[in-house]
């Protein structure tokens, strides 16, 4: 990439960066209320809109920014040190605008666009639903989960079965419809990650119009580089960020608790942070998270010069990326828990930070783009064995 090029994603990555910070204080005062409501409140998707988060994905020629990977990264990491489940919804918000915005057909878009304006989204992207072709468009039936950021969300974008023909493989494709026509089940009961609303949704016998659909295989409409990077690597940094944030927030806050904390029965009890074992735990720790964030840096760098190039990422690679946001996601899983024990007795009430952080993170760490599965493709492509599948 040009020197010019590498100085305006400096800036941009500053000025996100700058923007996020400036609802710091917004997001965190809806953290509780987030998780007790079981949705982002309206504070916290102004916070999310105002900072430009959920606009970074979008193409440029809709009002977004069409940032880079790493920038994302960095924003979503940001967001996560204060309120993860926002965090959380911004990621899935980005992408449930952008994949629409770069793909859809002009008609489409003037729908979910209006005069240029930017509605807010929810993605589902296990293909669940199954849409029949009819004059028009398609029938859509279907129940699909995790559709985070449902209750505030304006459209669905939804992967989608597309049955042409009776016993034939069926078509993947991303079909687009109104929020207000689907049904929001309410079965977000769940350990972490509760301000997210990340509820199941039913369409029954729903009318979709052809220009609301895409084929998962057509090429971009519009904008640049950034859609032309296929999945895993076009999401796989968004969890990377997401993990290394909650765990630095940890590790972050245990250095606080630390300076004050005393263990012992007796009264004048050493201080924690004049033992060395404590001492060696908060220099490993953030060693680890150094380490796992610069490897994500660099996959996602790697991926990001091959498509500005014009070069399409190997299979090997995609992989890679893929097993970096993995291996983020671990270490950041073993710091959060070893941070954790020595937090003391208090830290295991509801309310507190850090066993919240830990619920968030250890939820996060079971979605299927952070499986271990990428590891197991990553080594198939080192030992030049077929059928490397990054996305198994």
């Amino acid at each position: 990439m040009s020197e010019v090029a590498n100085a305006d994603t400096a800036a941009m990555r500053a000025q996100l960066l700058a923007a996020v910070d400036a609802q710091r204080e917004r997001l965190a005062a809806q953290t509780a209320i987030d998780e007790a409501q079981g949705s982002l409140s309206p504070a916290s998707v102004e916070a999310l809109r105002a900072c430009g988060a959920l606009r970074m994905k979008l193409p440029t020629a809709l009002g977004g920014l069409e940032a880079d990977l790493v920038t994302q990264m960095a924003v979503l990491e940001r967001l996560a040190t204060i309120n993860p489940a926002a965090a959380w919804c911004a990621m899935v918000g980005a992408t449930s605008l952008a994949m629409p915005g770069a793909f859809l057909p002009d008609a489409g878009i003037a729908r979910m666009f209006p005069n240029g304006q930017i509605p807010l989204g929810a993605i589902v992207v296990t293909p669940s639903g199954l849409a029949t072709p009819v004059d028009g468009g398609y029938r859509v039936n279907g129940r699909w989960g995790f559709a985070s950021g449902v209750r505030h969300a304006e459209w669905i974008s939804a992967i989608t079965r597309v049955e042409r023909t009776p016993g034939a493989a069926p078509e993947i494709h991303l079909l687009v419809f109104p929020a207000g026509d689907c049904q929001i089940l309410d079965n977000w009961q769940v350990l972490g990650l509760k301000g997210t609303g990340s509820c199941d949704i039913v369409v029954k016998d729903l009318f979709v119009p052809l220009d609301m659909s895409v084929a998962v295989t057509a090429p971009p409409r519009r904008g640049g580089a950034l859609y032309q990077i296929p999945l895993p690597a076009f999401v796989a940094y968004e969890h990377a960020g997401f993990a290394l944030g909650l765990a630095q927030r940890m590790l972050d806050e245990l250095v606080n608790i630390l300076q004050t904390k005393a263990r012992g029965y007796a009264p004048g009890g050493s201080r924690s942070a004049d033992r060395a074992s404590v001492q060696r735990l908060i220099g490993h720790c953030e060693m680890r998270l150094r380490a796992a964030r610069a490897l994500a840096i660099a996959e996602n760098e790697q991926i990001w010069a091959m498509v500005s190039a014009g070069q399409t990422p190997s299979a090997e690679m995609l992989c890679a990326v893929r097993s970096a946001a993995v291996y983020a996601t671990e270490v950041s899983v073993e710091v959060a828990q070893s941070v954790f024990r020595h937090a003391g007795a208090s830290a295991v009430y509801e309310g507190h930070l850090m066993q919240r952080l830990l619920r968030d993170l250890n939820v996060a760490a079971q979605h299927y783009m952070v499986a271990d599965t990428a590891y197991e493709q990553l080594g198939r492509a080192r030992l030049g064995l077929p059928d490397v599948q990054a996305m198994a």
